[in-house]
């Protein structure tokens, strides 16, 4: 077996109609279906990237590293253009924004959604990682953008 990518991401949240929002209005994410407490969402590539299923209950908020999900990468660009403009629009949607960094690759800013899941969104800004793939491991400096 090969794996050939990542599909898709199912997130259990606790209210269909808050998150499709976020993940429809917010972050720009086409919504292709929704069905009984399901929503589907797809750029097209495949079938679905992003399935929510509605299970209700509270939203329970991460304090410290345990384990499980940490965040889902989602690229947006390859400039640090877009990712300031994606800063400035997610602040004037009241986001929380919870950090930036410099991943010598990726530059990256931090956000959570309404049910507290950490979502990373960055841009490529090279391509150094193919030549050599111990970059992905470099230290992780501050992002001054």
């Amino acid at each position: 077996m090969n794996i050939k990518e990542l599909g898709h991401v199912v997130l259990y949240v606790t209210d269909i109609e808050i998150m499709s929002k976020f993940y429809r209005e917010t972050l720009g994410f086409t919504q292709i279906a929704s069905n009984k407490g399901m929503a589907v969402f797809s750029s097209g590539r495949t079938h679905h990237e992003l399935l929510l299923i509605e299970i209700g209950g509270e939203v329970r908020r991460k304090s410290h590293p345990e384990p499980g999900l940490y965040h889902i990468g989602l690229k947006i660009g390859e400039t640090d253009e877009e990712l300031k403009k994606a800063i400035k629009e997610l602040t004037k949607k009241g986001v929380n924004i919870t950090g930036t960094s410099d991943h010598t690759v990726t530059h990256s800013l931090y956000i959570t959604d309404p049910d507290g899941n950490e979502l990373e969104l960055y841009v490529d800004i090279n391509n150094d990682w193919k030549k050599d793939p111990k970059k992905i491991f470099s230290p992780t400096k501050p992002l001054r953008i």
